[in-house]
């Protein structure tokens, strides 16, 4: 199996007054293709900042990141929209699905910003929406839905522009136990049928559910 994204020597620090707060010392790490890995800590172990560094959100002070191939953080603004729109599926905590719009158009939107028209990505959409069990959701806002429909919404819109990477923070955070642990059972599922996932998480039950956890200890990486 090859490398689906490499870190070498991530380091990340905020300005803090006159000082700087280190918030990621030397963090390097690899996920492989079809892997599926949780990345788990506290609150402050810094592991936020490090998901918005994979999920090209942000950039390190110093090291390397590779994913699927390309060198991260040698890429314009512009590059680095496309390479988030093209090759990261995100999944939030609170769904960030948009009110205004139905489930079919909330998953048709990222097809959309590629620069798809209606026309093509409509059963692009439609497809991942059944793959989730939605296909009678179509029309509904989001307001009409429980949380667990919410997310397999979020989650039929990450995978509509079949991403290399998902990138799921929190998942579980905004769901009852037993919703949760179904989202978990399809993310088993989804990494069995070759998706590469990788989750952030505090919950010890909800980090194994993946094949192997790295634990995040004050901006360190402390075991994989």
């Amino acid at each position: 199996m090859s490398d689906m994204l490499q870190l070498q020597d991530i380091s990340k620090s905020y300005p803090m007054g006159e000082e700087r707060l280190q918030v990621l010392k030397h963090v390097c790490f690899s996920v492989q293709k079809g892997e599926f890995i949780s990345i788990l800590g506290a609150s402050g172990s810094g592991k936020s900042t490090l998901m918005n560094i994979i999920g090209c959100m942000d950039t390190a002070d110093s090291g390397r990141y590779q994913l699927d191939g390309t060198d991260v953080f040698r890429l314009e603004p512009g590059q680095l929209a496309m390479l988030r729109n093209h090759k990261i599926g995100f999944i939030f905590q609170r769904y960030h699905l948009l009110p205004q719009y139905n489930v079919l158009q909330n998953v048709m939107m990222p097809l959309l910003l590629r620069g798809l028209t209606h026309r093509q990505a409509e059963p692009i959409a439609r497809e991942s929406l059944a793959r989730m069990g939605l296909e009678d959701r179509l029309k509904h806002r989001p307001s009409q839905l429980s949380g667990g429909q919410q997310q397999r919404v979020a989650i039929a819109r990450a995978l509509v522009g079949r991403p290399a990477l998902l990138l799921a923070d929190e998942p579980t955070g905004a769901l009852d136990t037993a919703t949760g642990r179904e989202i978990l059972r399809l993310f088993q599922e989804l990494n069995r049928q070759g998706h590469t996932i990788i989750q952030i998480t505090h919950d010890l039950t909800v980090a194994q559910a993946a094949s192997r956890v790295l634990h995040l200890r004050d901006g360190v990486l402390t075991a994989q």
